[in-house]
């Protein structure tokens, strides 16, 4: 017979070096106090998750406990190496041996140890992106799949697929249901792919990011000493943005704190925004019923934002049925309402941004301490258009800048080749993109069509040839048919794609569609790229975003030619803005809400606020999808510190419909008015000459507003 004896742990009267009280708030104070046994701590936007974490650590090991049996986990190295630096900070002691880290660094750290039990040697190689896909495109040559007959995923989208299966405990098939649909009549053979990786990587001896986490959770299921020995070495478990984490995290931390259950997670349910790479809402949502007995704290008081813009904040996340409830609390002193500006077009709107900032910068804030947010990267094509026009220094968080993302530069290729044949360098990146052409394959082909393809006064017509005996056709028509010509010099695999792309060509040269820019873009779209998304992009959904808001940024071009010569010279001044210089101190900041998270501003606008864009037309179908965008919408308002204006154009293009009003944002409706500012904008309109009524000519800098 045997039966559990409760050890308790002594702790010898402590001698405190931090007066907890003193640098604490009230709310603080509470949670890093807590006495053993599982807690939530709930932080609201910007009322000091970190500090509040930072000074847990320091005062369970002030009380006794051993560095080396607290495990803290976070999502970033950073996070975790700025948290234990402060503690040490606090404490003058070193805290090295304190298990700091993220999910995967720590994993990595016991599977060096125990490896050997599943099936992999110590000194295993983690593979990284790049790896890990060639390590797929070997599986799936392996295999013998026609991938050209079937559309098969490329190995980044495969790698992604098994991802989001692993960290959410779906299968495959079940994930092919829900997130890539159009791959789902292949699940068997995408199934296959993964059994072949599985066994490449044990092999091979290397584990990718994810067996990082799969592989530790393997050995505390299926190995019962090695279960005990971490649950007893941890005597305490920290959890940072516990909001964000998957099914797979969320079981490693239960078990490792099944039996003594002295675990603290620390997030903000508000702030649950990554549903779409695999977070599980419900983690946080039930940790009080997973968890019997759990204390929960809630820390309310902002040290970011105005007492404005809180309140704006508190009332946009009200609505939400799902949430813990909570009320951010100011500690700094009043300043301006929130702006609600409703503009005519995203033009205007990009005019509002552009003339707004500059004002504010007179002011004296800094362009560096302001960001304008968006739900979609799409959303500030017009404004990236304005800045540069107004030369007007911005970076964007993402690095890539709308009209130099690799899907928008493809759709550009076809227009460009259809304008200007002559242009070797969108002829081959259009041919590179087909199976089974490569670098020289391409160069081979470039030079195929030259020798086919004729125009009066081409450098490409064979020198030979006089030129008024050179084919006379018009360009659009002769371009084409040298494509046809050059069937003969395609490989075998790529004689599909290449008929294909002949035909693509025939279509978008034909007069009717060659007129009109957003016409052709579409036309791409219908004619295999979109499919082409599908298979090479995990995101392919929002490129596709991208390239119908590009048709319908190119109507107000009159020609094809317009929209491509100020689509290159955007680029080429972009292109300059990226060289360090010593006159550009300081650069607006353009980022997705997403890419925006931790991150806080002066000043913040929020554009294109309408129904159907923010929130998403996809994510209203469901009302957890409506609930995880208003959590995105709070994140947002919550990143200022002193102003924040957010817009919505009031007509919008609507693919294959033309112009249509367009309703504002759901979210905006949710704010009572009182809480808000309105500004209507009005056109500009020169001063009227007063010079002889003895009137100034200060109207003519009269606020447009």
């Amino acid at each position: 017979m045997s039966r559990d004896y409760q050890l308790n742990r002594f702790s010898a009267p402590a001698e405190l070096q931090i007066d907890y009280a003193r640098e604490l708030n009230a709310q603080q104070y509470a949670a890093v106090t807590a006495e053993d046994g599982p807690a939530l701590v709930l932080a609201g936007a910007g009322a000091g998750k970190t500090r509040t974490l930072t000074y847990r650590v320091a005062w369970l090991i002030e009380h006794g406990t051993p560095p080396d049996r607290i495990l803290l986990l976070t999502f970033t190295n950073k996070a975790a190496k700025e948290m234990m630096r402060r503690v040490s900070d606090l404490l003058g002691n070193d805290v090295s041996n304190l298990w700091g880290g993220t999910f995967h660094s720590v994993g990595n750290r016991i599977l060096r140890r125990h490896a050997e039990v599943l099936g992999w040697r110590p000194d295993f190689t983690i593979l990284d992106r790049e790896d890990a896909k060639d390590l797929l495109q070997a599986c799936v040559d392996e295999s013998g799949i026609d991938v050209k007959e079937t559309r098969f995923p490329k190995p980044d989208v495969l790698g992604d697929i098994f991802s989001m299966a692993l960290n959410t405990g779906r299968s495959i098939a079940e994930t092919l249901a829900q997130d890539y649909d159009h791959f789902a009549p292949l699940a068997d053979k995408i199934e296959d792919i993964a059994l072949r990786y599985r066994a490449r990587k044990q092999s091979t001896n290397g584990m990718d990011f994810d067996d990082l986490l799969t592989q530790w959770l393997a050995l505390l299921r299926d190995f019962p000493d090695l279960r005990d020995f971490y649950q007893r070495r941890f005597q305490f478990i920290l959890v940072d943005e516990y909001q964000d984490t998957n099914s797979l995290q969320g079981e490693l931390i239960d078990r490792l704190a099944a039996v003594h259950k002295n675990v603290m997670v620390v997030g903000d349910d508000a702030q649950s925004i990554y549903a779409w790479r695999g977070a599980n809402f419900k983690n946080i949502l039930e940790f009080p019923k997973r968890y019997y007995g759990c204390q929960t704290f809630k820390i309310e008081v902002n040290y970011r934002s105005t007492p404005e813009i809180l309140a704006f904040a508190n009332a946009a996340i009200a609505p939400n049925i799902h949430q813990f409830q909570k009320e951010l609390a100011p500690a700094r002193p009043s300043g301006v309402k929130p702006v609600v500006v409703a503009c005519m077009d995203a033009g205007e709107q990009a005019s509002f941004v552009a003339q707004r900032a500059l004002e504010l910068r007179d002011e004296g804030i800094a362009l560096a301490e302001m960001a304008v947010l968006y739900r979609s990267h799409f959303h500030a094509l017009e404004l990236q258009f304005e800045l540069t026009r107004r030369n007007i220094p911005f970076s964007i968080t993402s690095g890539i800048r709308f009209f130099e993302q690799a899907h928008v530069k493809d759709v550009a290729a076809y227009l460009k080749l259809v304008h200007n044949p002559r242009d070797e360098i969108s002829f081959k990146r259009l041919a590179r993109m087909m199976p089974g052409v490569g670098g020289k394959s391409a160069d081979k082909l470039w030079q195929r069509f030259c020798s086919e393809f004729r125009v009066p006064g081409s450098e490409l017509a064979p020198a030979s040839e006089p030129r008024e005996t050179q084919n006379s056709e018009p360009k659009t028509q002769n371009l084409p048919t040298a494509l046809a010509r050059c069937s003969t010099a395609v490989p075998k695999k790529t004689a599909a794609a290449w008929a294909q792309f002949t035909a693509t060509i025939a279509q978008l040269c034909a007069p009717e569609i060659r007129a009109k820019t957003d016409a052709m873009v579409r036309l791409v779209l219908e004619a295999g790229y979109e499919d082409y998304l599908k298979a090479t992009y995990t995101n392919f959904r929002n490129r596709l975003e991208d390239l119908e808001q590009l048709a319908a940024f190119s109507r107000q071009f009159p020609t094809v030619e317009d929209f491509l010569t100020q689509l290159a010279l955007l680029t080429n001044v972009e292109a300059e803005d990226d060289k360090p210089r010593e006159d550009d101190h300081e650069k607006i900041r353009l980022s997705s809400i997403h890419q925006a998270k931790g991150l806080e501003f002066r000043v913040v606008f929020v554009i294109m606020l309408c129904d159907g864009l923010f929130p998403s037309s996809r994510s209203i179908d469901s009302p957890e999808g409506e609930e995880e965008e208003r959590r995105l919408f709070y994140v947002a308002v919550t990143r200022a510190k002193d102003e924040l204006y957010l817009s919505h154009p009031l007509m919008r293009f609507i693919q294959g419909g033309g112009d249509a009003m367009q309703q504002p944002s759901r979210f905006l409706a949710d704010i009572p008015v009182e809480l808000r500012e309105e500004w209507n904008l009005r056109p500009h309109t020169p001063a009227t000459d007063f010079s002889d009524m003895g009137e100034t000519s200060e109207h003519s800098e009269e606020s447009p507003f």
